[in-house]
């Protein structure tokens, strides 16, 4: 069973993250979704936070695990809020099982095929060798090497974590997620539809959807929405919190 955060009481809400991501990137934000009246679940994909590990890792995998998350904790019609890799699940889970869903929101991603473009995150998170036990500043002078940005290092140092006293370790299983890191990119099939509400918001300074994907977007979700956060790239929900709620709530309580 995927590992998860529940807070709060009310109508079921999932918040699934994005590659290399865990559900504590979610604390704050879930926070204030359940102080508006969401029963939040906040969980840890296969192969990310506190999850389990698996050979096995692609969006049917991921479906499967979501839909058993949801008979588990006996969750109908739920709302969705799902992140890049989170959100691409999300459009498989709609697409095999739109009776469990009210309403869904997919954060700057697309429902086309993306080729893989984390290669340098994933050198860098390869070439630390946890065996000479490194210590945590030890791990960001090597990440520095490969990843300029502050915020994509302070973000990945996040999934550090003191496996045993003197040990530190990723919480993801970097090997998977190395060696399967194709399957992240898949489109949804052609030809599948999902009738419901979707929001997609895209960050404005993203460029992971782009207006010519507009028409693939409705093809695959005829009633969906695209809306843009301001002065927001792809982790438009840590970049701009504040328009990000704003815009989830309204179309979750419409």
């Amino acid at each position: 069973m995927l590992h998860s955060r529940v807070e709060g009481e009310g109508k079921p809400l999932l918040i699934i993250h994005g590659f290399l991501g865990m559900s504590d990137n979610w604390k704050t934000l879930g926070g204030q979704y359940s102080e508006k009246g969401y029963q939040v679940h906040a969980i840890d994909m296969r192969n990310h936070g506190k999850s389990f590990h698996s050979e096995e890792f692609d969006y049917s995998a991921m479906v499967q695990d979501i839909y058993d998350y949801c008979l588990y904790y006996k969750l109908e019609k739920i709302d969705v809020i799902g992140h890049s890799m989170g959100g691409k699940a999300s459009m498989f889970f709609a697409m095999a099982h739109p009776e469990m869903l009210d309403r869904l929101v997919i954060a700057d991603i697309g429902p086309k095929y993306y080729r893989p473009h984390h290669q340098d995150i994933l050198a860098g998170l390869n070439a630390v060798d946890f065996s000479v036990k490194p210590g945590r500043s030890d791990v960001e002078e090597i990440l520095k090497k490969y990843i300029d940005d502050f915020g994509t290092r302070q973000f990945l140092m996040k999934n550090l974590y003191w496996k045993e006293p003197g040990q530190l370790d990723f919480r993801f299983n970097l090997k998977v997620l190395t060696d399967k890191i194709e399957n992240i990119g898949a489109a949804l099939p052609e030809g599948s539809v999902y009738d419901g509400p979707v929001l997609f918001l895209r960050g404005d300074r993203s460029n992971y959807i782009k207006d010519e994907d507009f028409e693939m977007i409705h093809n695959h979700f005829p009633k969906a929405i695209i809306k843009d956060i301001k002065n927001a790239g792809h982790w438009l929900h840590a970049e701009n919190p504040k328009d990000f709620v704003a815009e989830t709530l309204e179309f979750l309580t419409a």
